[in-house]
């Protein structure tokens, strides 16, 4: 293959790839929707086929760029002029945790456990389900929270606390299911467990979609809604 055929090649995709970049604005990679990721690897594979491929001539590279840029701008167009279809089009963001309780329909209806819950949150610093006011599950998968006001950012030094070791909370009951293993290792036991959830109002785990104990030993229950 000619490589200076190559050259001229790459210097359209970079051209035309720098172009369309400035006319579709800037954007962060954790602002990408799943639409934009999945658009950025189909135009680079369709850019590279172009560029190495010895019968796709160089107007093919730019018009494959230039049809691209075109759908790609009328549909970032559409969807700001007419917010009624950005919904249908990219999708809403979802409340996960409302008022503190969690919303079981939209943690099915987005295909999320609980475990993938508490990694989300622990990425935004919080160990512990309890401590969330909001949980909004944005477009681009990732979790935007708001705290209670109680664990909002006080620290211990700001009231002239002594030090304190710290624990992780514990995931003992999810969809109301006990997680035994965990249960024993913190010395407890089912009797344990049904004495507690009394105290807090629940007659078995089965009516518990999601608890925990804290970092002060205590139990937690975390209520829910379902759609």
């Amino acid at each position: 293959m000619d490589y200076g055929l190559i050259l001229i090649k790459l210097l359209a995709g970079f051209i035309g790839l720098w172009t369309m970049t400035r006319l579709l604005g800037k954007k962060e990679i954790a602002a990408l929707t799943p639409f934009d990721f999945i658009s950025a690897v189909i135009l680079g594979d369709l850019v590279g086929e172009t560029i190495y491929e010895p019968d796709h001539k160089v107007g093919m590279l730019i018009f494959t760029l230039a049809i691209w840029t075109v759908l790609s701008y009328t549909f970032e167009k559409i969807t700001l002029k007419f917010r009624n279809l950005r919904k249908p089009l990219e999708g809403e963001a979802e409340i996960l945790i409302r008022n503190g309780e969690i919303d079981l329909g939209k943690l099915r209806k987005n295909n999320l456990d609980f475990d993938q819950l508490r990694m989300m949150l622990r990425a935004k610093d919080t160990f512990s389900v309890s401590e969330v006011a909001y949980a909004i599950y944005e477009t681009n998968g990732s979790l935007s929270i708001m705290k209670k006001a109680q664990y909002e950012g006080v620290t211990r030094s700001d009231l002239q606390l002594p030090d304190k070791e710290l624990t992780l909370p514990k995931s003992i009951i999810e969809d109301g299911i006990v997680r035994m293993e965990t249960l024993n290792s913190l010395g407890h036991n089912e009797s344990w467990l049904s004495v507690e959830l009394r105290k807090l109002g629940y007659h078995s785990p089965q009516s518990v979609a999601y608890a925990e104990i804290t970092e002060d030993g205590k139990l937690t229950v975390i209520s829910s809604v379902s759609h």
